[in-house]
């Protein structure tokens, strides 16, 4: 059959809480996938993924809910300047070429680099992609006075290229970008700038009422008309959109890489936080593909001929930690005591094995790794002693609060984990009490810092952190120049020593050299203790034998245009 070049957008019911599968996971699930019609799953290849999410990610192009976003309606459906090679599951995941073949800084003015566009690509919409929509994609985000300027895009992508500043056409297929400082990581940083169509935005804009005349409210009703009816080069395209509930994608038969042009013709992806739920739907027949899976089921899971996928992943599962002067994490010996005092591997036995135990943001073989001269290991003695030091007790414990989220994408299973935290640290003076909120607010609230109000107070956020580029991995939680809102220093950490060595790693552009810098901060970082670190995600999703292609990469991302289904 013919797969719709324009989605039909179903209003969603109602709900509460306003997260839909987070209340009503069974029967949403069940009205969700009977909105598909026999005679559509009959005649095409259709793929039914349960995200760990409460909400659809963003669809305008730059995804919310975290990298599961990026995972689902990013990379399938956009693409970026530069983008992860997710072929190997045993090579690490390294920057490619993506709407970009090439590009080089300026040797003269490290701050300016030159990209080069790749030729014949077009959008869904059959408008052309060139050097002009690199402005526009730049511009929504950075330009206060664009018309296309979309705040509720920059939270997810101006703090994962701060120092990103402007872009201008050179031709047709060259563009310059230009950054506050000479910045090494900015290719990386691209990753994260999805392109979208401006035709279909203007489209969108046009077709508003008249009486909406105010500027900011005009650009917000045309992305939302947008994200209805999307328009990227990637290799998924759009076709229904149910707030809340459920998104379908197509395949985009021109996909300008032959490579990867779907071998699938349609993606169903709904959210369903709750772990339990998505091995219920998956085991019942209702999906194909669930994340995270329960750990208590996976031996169930896999005796039903389920393929059970995982891989180490560029990731920490941590504690960030406040330095505010009301936290008792601004005292080390604290820090180091909450280090000490976890039992990883009991926390690994837990998780059915589906972790690796943390110490340090990069373990011993990476080559950021370094010699930090704290070891972080299971040594409650050692973490007593400390605590009685900072003047607590077992009559006199310290009370913290963590702010944490039920589900989430990277979040592995935040409730149990903290459970276990919580049991595991009251044997070394720790009363730990959570505030437990919807994940998208977490993950928002983690930009604007401790002071804000939204942390209602706490000590410490559980946020899981990407950690496969510097910027990613420590700049943005260390770096003075990082605080709220420009990037995710939520706890206000700041040392001059460890300031200086961000800046030596972001200036040097020599690979070798960058991670001999790079070596050094991590070290500084783990003797600083700036998190409590807890563990590495290994990715773990459960599939369907039908699903043929599955390459699960050392990466938080995973190519669904490569996979193909019986």
């Amino acid at each position: 059959m013919n797969t719709p070049t324009s989605p039909t957008r179903i209003a969603a019911p109602r709900c509460g809480l306003g997260h839909g599968f987070g209340v009503r996971s069974g029967a949403l699930l069940v009205a969700a996938l009977s909105l598909i019609s026999t005679a559509v799953l009959a005649q095409e290849k259709v793929m039914r993924i349960a995200m760990t999410a409460g909400d659809i990610p963003r669809t305008s192009g730059q995804p919310d809910q975290g990298y599961e976003g990026n995972r689902f309606t990013g990379i399938p459906m956009y693409d970026s300047l530069t983008q992860w090679d997710l072929t190997s599951a045993t090579k690490a995941s390294v920057v490619i070429p993506d709407l970009a073949l090439s590009w080089a800084v300026d040797a003269s003015d490290r701050t300016k680099w030159v990209f080069k566009l790749r030729p014949g690509v077009k959008f869904h919409d059959g408008s052309p992609f060139n050097a002009d929509a690199v402005v526009w994609n730049v511009d929504k985000v950075l330009r206060k006075d664009a018309p296309q300027f979309d705040p509720a895009q920059i939270g997810v992508t101006a703090s994962r290229m701060p120092t990103l500043r402007t872009a201008r056409k050179i031709d047709d297929l060259t563009v310059e970008l230009t950054t506050s400082e000479p910045d090494s990581f900015l290719p990386i940083n691209l990753t994260n700038l999805f392109m979208a169509s401006p035709v279909q935005w203007e489209k969108k804009l046009a077709a508003l009422p008249a009486t909406v005349t105010d500027k900011a409210e005009r650009s917000k009703a045309a992305w939302t008309a947008f994200a209805a009816d999307f328009s990227g080069t990637g290799p998924f395209k759009a076709s229904k959109f149910v707030p809340r509930e459920r998104l379908e994608i197509v395949k985009n038969p021109d996909y300008w890489d032959a490579a990867r042009r779907p071998k699938i013709d349609r993606v169903v992806m709904l959210p369903l936080p709750e772990a339990s739920s998505r091995t219920a739907a998956l085991l019942s027949g209702q999906v194909d593909w669930i994340e995270a899976p329960a750990p208590d089921a996976l031996e169930a899971i896999k005796g039903r001929g389920f393929k059970l996928y995982s891989n180490l992943q560029p990731h920490l599962w941590p504690w960030q930690f406040s330095m505010l002067p009301d936290s008792p994490f601004a005292d080390k010996k604290v820090r180091y005591a909450a280090n000490l005092c976890l039992n990883r591997t009991a926390m690994k036995e837990l998780l059915g094995g589906l972790m690796v135990e943390a110490t340090g943001v990069a373990e011993p073989g990476n080559p950021w790794r370094g010699n930090p001269t704290f070891q972080i290991k299971y040594d409650p003695a050692a973490a007593k002693k400390l605590m009685t030091e900072a003047g607590y007790s077992a009559s006199k414990p310290v009370k913290v609060k963590v702010q944490t989220s039920a589900s989430g994408s990277g979040q592995m299973q935040p409730l149990p984990m903290n459970e276990f935290i919580q049991q595991s640290l009251k044997e070394c003076y720790f009363d730990v009490q959570f505030d437990v909120v919807e994940w998208n607010t977490l993950f928002s609230s983690w930009r604007l810092g401790a002071k804000d109000p939204g942390a209602h107070g706490a000590h410490a956020t559980n946020v899981s952190a990407a950690t496969m580029d510097p910027f990613f991995a420590m700049v943005r939680f260390v770096s003075t120049k990082a605080f709220p809102p420009v990037s995710n220093n939520w706890g206000y950490f700041s040392n001059p020593e460890v300031d200086a060595l961000v800046d030596k790693a972001r200036t040097t552009f020599d690979e070798k050299q960058r991670d001999v810098a790079l070596a050094n901060l991590h070290a500084k970082i783990v003797d600083e203790a700036p998190f409590l670190f807890v563990a590495h995600d290994v990715g773990p999703r459960a599939l369907s034998p039908k699903i043929k292609g599955v390459v699960q990469p050392q990466s938080w991302f995973i190519d669904l245009a490569t996979m193909s289904m019986d």
